[in-house]
């Protein structure tokens, strides 16, 4: 009886042995290769590096940007604001007050005049609270701050923003976007270069 058991049990443990090897340790390694050769700035995080080599951030994470001289991200409800460990929206729905009350202050920091139209993606956060991307009419209305605080002409910044644009994958896959984060370093690369 004792070997009927051994013999029935034999082929379950080695194929659960099999199968563990198999998807446990060959299929990721196969995965992390290909994605090493084939894709290697994505499939290290996209990292972004300063002159020295330096990690300054990550393609596909907002970052908060406070200071008038750059473009601001959306708002963020990962933590206390761009925390990348606490990845997540504020649940809060349409009819919440909270909501309301966060977007109505958010517009009136935002809008330099009583009244004026806003983005809606410059007060309101994403599901993930880390999207690195504003739409480019987000960035077009804050160049006339950003112009301000810099002493630039804005019909520099709207190039700049221009040429940061990304458009949709395969012309139609998505929509036209700007991440903030590469906008910032472009405009810090021209304040470098202009510097005396």
């Amino acid at each position: 009886m004792g070997k009927d058991i051994v013999s029935a049990l034999r082929p379950a443990f080695v194929l659960t042995l099999l199968f563990a090897l198999l998807l446990g340790i060959a299929y990721p390694l196969a995965l992390t290769g290909v994605g090493q050769l084939l894709f290697p700035w994505q499939a290290n995080g996209s990292l972004i590096r300063d002159a020295k080599g330096e990690v300054v951030g990550s393609g596909l994470l907002a970052q908060g940007f406070s200071g008038a001289r750059y473009f601001h991200p959306r708002p963020s409800a990962a933590g206390k604001g761009y925390d990348a460990l606490a990845s997540a929206g504020s649940n809060l729905g349409p009819a919440s007050q909270a909501l309301a009350d966060r977007v109505k202050a958010d517009v009136a920091a935002v809008s330099p005049a009583p009244g004026q139209s806003v983005p809606a993606d410059l007060v309101t956060a994403s599901a993930s609270g880390l999207d690195p991307h504003i739409s480019p009419e987000a960035a077009f209305f804050q160049i006339p701050r950003v112009a301000k605080a810099r002493g630039w002409p804005e019909a520099r910044l709207r190039a700049i923003v221009g040429h940061a644009t990304e458009h949709p994958l395969l012309g139609f896959l998505g929509e036209e976007r700007v991440n903030v984060l590469l906008l910032n370093r472009q405009l810090d690369a021209e304040s470098a270069q202009s510097a005396p």
